[in-house]
């Protein structure tokens, strides 16, 4: 039987169980600002009339094999595109365009407008690029794209229909445990909008292939609500999961800039 939980601060916080956590912004910020300047990019394109409404397109070196999306976590609450942009290289490597979003966050909106937003800039970026669409999400992106799997996904028709592949990294997918956290005074989240925002609680749409990847060193909530997609979504459609072996929740995401890594062919 699994350890009640007591803490649920605890049992969300990543940071405080992970050596040298607080270097690893810093060297992301590096990483991608240098990846920036020698990628072939369109940056701070808009989606919205919102300063943070905004993606970069990182292009190929041929025509795109079609358009890959990667949505940055931060528990909806921090960070934005520019700390993630060499995450793009793995998938842009293997022939994609590559667009990275950021999104307004907590507390100026609530998740339930993060989504659509997310889904605004999906589209967005799929005006631009021809082809099949795959979407990745790390930790609160995680929740964001695998939101955009289920049945009600804010995206156009045209648009949907054209999302093949929803890999959910460290993903959340049942937002009620965090009505008990202290983030949830920023989050403001009701029972309401915990259950409707929760991927898990939502009927998935079965032409899409979903994958949810874990890092078997993160908190065992992070592990529990990776299995729980794959549970809460059997019968209804098929998920494929994966706890790598000695990632935690920050290095969990290191592969997708690397073209060959397993966790950039799960993405393309």
């Amino acid at each position: 039987m699994a350890e009640e939980i007591k803490d649920w601060d605890d049992a969300y916080a990543n940071g405080a169980h992970i050596p040298g956590a607080a270097d690893y912004p810093p060297k992301w910020e590096v990483a991608a600002k240098a990846y920036r300047a020698d990628t072939r990019a369109d940056l701070d394109i808009a989606y919205g009339d919102h300063p943070r409404q905004r993606f970069d397109l990182f292009w190929p070196e041929d025509v795109p094999k079609g358009l890959a999306v990667f949505v940055h976590g931060g528990y909806w609450l921090k960070f934005d595109k520019s700390s993630w942009s060499h995450l793009a290289e793995g998938a842009r490597a293997q022939g994609w365009a590559v667009a990275l979003p950021s999104y307004v966050l907590a507390p100026e909106a609530r998740i339930s407008e993060m989504t659509e937003m997310v889904g605004v800039a999906i589209a967005a970026a799929a005006a631009k690029v021809a082809g099949p669409i795959h979407l990745a999400g790390h930790s609160a992106g995680g929740h964001l794209v695998s939101r955009m799997a289920c049945t009600d996904a804010p995206l156009p028709h045209d648009v949907v229909d054209r999302v093949a592949r929803v890999l959910s990294i460290s993903g959340l997918h049942d937002l009620r445990p965090l009505l008990q956290t202290s983030m949830n005074d920023g989050l403001r989240m009701d029972d309401a909008e915990a259950k409707a925002e929760s991927a898990a609680l939502c009927a998935p749409r079965v032409s899409t292939e979903i994958f949810a990847w874990v890092g078997a060193d993160e908190r065992p909530e992070f592990v529990r609500q990776t299995e729980l997609l794959k549970t809460a979504w059997a019968g209804q459609t098929s998920v494929e999961t994966m706890i790598e072996p000695s990632r935690h929740h920050f290095d969990v995401i290191e592969g997708l800039s690397e073209p060959d890594s397993s966790i950039t062919r799960a993405f393309v």
